[in-house]
C-alpha cells in the first residue's frame, strides 16, 4: 500500500476592520474598564451591543453602563486550553449575563475545576493588566462571593475611542491529498506532471481530484501532461506576503499545460512583469532537490491562438 501522505498547514491572516459607534463604544470601555450595552426599542439592554436592533433591524445608539458583576446562564468544560484562548490552564467557557443586561457575554472563567462551576453561580470580572480597546481586556470571569457591583453610570462618550480593530485569523490543519493528489505529488518529485482523463467526458484534469467534476465519475486513467503550457489569465501581485521571499510585483498566472483540460496556477518568472500575457508560452522551472516547479518562464515560442485554450479560461 502506498504511504499516505499528510503535512501540516496554517492558513492565517490579520483582518482589520472599522467599527460603528456602538462598537466602538463597547471596545473603548473596555479599555477603560466600563461595560457597556445598548437598549432596543423594547427596553432590553444587550450585551455585547449590536448596531441593529435584532428584532425590528432599527438603528441602536443609546448606550447603557452594566455591572462587571453577573452570573453564568450555562458552561463549558475547557481541560486543554489551546494557543490564543484566554488562559492557559484548564478553565470553563461561561455564558455570563452581567447585572443589568438582558443577555449573556460569551468569556472564560478562571476555576480550580468543573465541580467549582455551576449554572446560576456569580462571577466578576477580571480585567487584563495592560488594555488596549478589544475584548481579551477582560482577562477573564473569576467567582464571585459578594455584592452586586453598581455602574458608576458612564454615558459612553470617550475622549480617544478606538475606531478600529486588528483580528489575527489562524487555521491549523493536517492535508492529507488523497489517492489522486498523493500520485501527482510524487510524480512532481520525479520533475513530471500527471493528471487523470474522466472515462466519460476523457478530459483530463490537472491537479487530480480522484473524480470528474463534470460526470461525477472516477479517474483512475493517469496521464504526462505539459511541461509546457499556456497563461490563460494572470493576476500582478503588488502585496509581499509573509515569509515568502520574492520581490514585488510580480505576476501570478493560470497555466494550461499541453495536453489538459484544467489550468494550474504557478508563478511567473523571467520576464518584466508588465510584458506577461494572455497566450504566452511557458515552461517549468526547477530548483536543486524542489518538489515541485519554483516558477514558469517563457519559452520563446509564438503565443498561442485564444481559440486554442479560450475554454480554459
Amino acid at each position: 500500500m502506498p504511504e499516505v501522505l499528510k503535512a501540516p498547514l496554517v492558513v492565517e491572516f490579520p483582518f482589520t476592520r472599522s467599527l460603528g459607534p456602538v462598537q466602538s463604544a463597547f471596545l473603548t470601555g473596555l479599555r477603560e474598564g466600563v461595560v457597556l450595552g445598548v437598549r432596543t426599542a423594547d427596553g432590553r439592554v444587550l450585551v455585547p451591543p449590536v448596531e441593529y436592533d435584532p428584532v425590528t433591524a432599527e438603528e441602536l445608539r443609546e448606550l447603557v453602563e452594566v455591572a462587571p458583576t453577573g452570573t453564568v446562564t450555562t458552561w463549558a468544560w475547557n481541560p486543554a486550553p489551546r494557543r490564543g484562548q484566554p488562559l492557559t490552564t484548564p478553565f470553563a467557557w461561561v455564558l455570563v449575563r452581567l447585572d443589568g443586561a438582558d443577555t449573556a457575554l460569551l468569556h472564560a472563567l478562571d476555576a480550580p475545576g468543573p465541580a467549582a462551576v455551576h449554572t446560576g453561580m456569580r462571577v466578576r470580572v477580571r480585567w487584563a493588566a495592560e488594555r488596549t480597546g478589544a475584548i481579551t481586556d477582560i482577562a477573564c470571569f473569576e467567582p464571585h462571593a459578594g455584592h452586586r457591583a453598581e455602574p458608576t453610570g458612564h454615558t459612553g462618550e470617550f475622549d480617544d475611542p478606538v475606531t478600529g480593530i486588528v483580528a489575527a485569523a489562524r487555521l491549523d490543519y493536517t492535508y492529507s491529498p488523497g489517492r489522486a493528489q498523493t500520485a501527482y505529488i510524487n510524480a512532481l518529485s520525479g520533475r513530471r506532471t500527471v493528471g487523470e482523463r474522466c472515462p466519460a467526458c476523457r478530459k483530463v484534469y490537472v491537479p487530480p481530484r480522484g473524480a470528474c467534476p463534470t460526470c461525477g465519475l472516477a479517474t483512475s486513467e493517469q496521464v504526462e501532461v505539459g511541461p509546457r503550457g499556456t497563461v490563460t489569465t494572470y493576476c500582478i501581485v503588488n502585496i509581499k506576503a509573509k515569509n515568502l521571499d520574492i520581490e514585488v510585483p510580480y505576476v501570478y498566472a493560470h497555466i494550461a499545460l499541453d495536453g489538459a483540460d484544467l489550468a494550474l496556477h504557478g508563478r511567473i518568472g523571467g520576464i518584466p512583469y508588465d510584458e506577461v500575457r494572455m497566450g504566452l508560452r511557458v515552461e517549468p522551472v526547477w530548483t536543486e532537490d524542489a518538489r515541485h516547479p519554483d516558477h514558469y518562464r517563457p519559452t520563446g515560442e509564438p503565443d498561442a491562438d485564444y481559440d486554442t485554450y479560450k475554454e480554459l479560461l
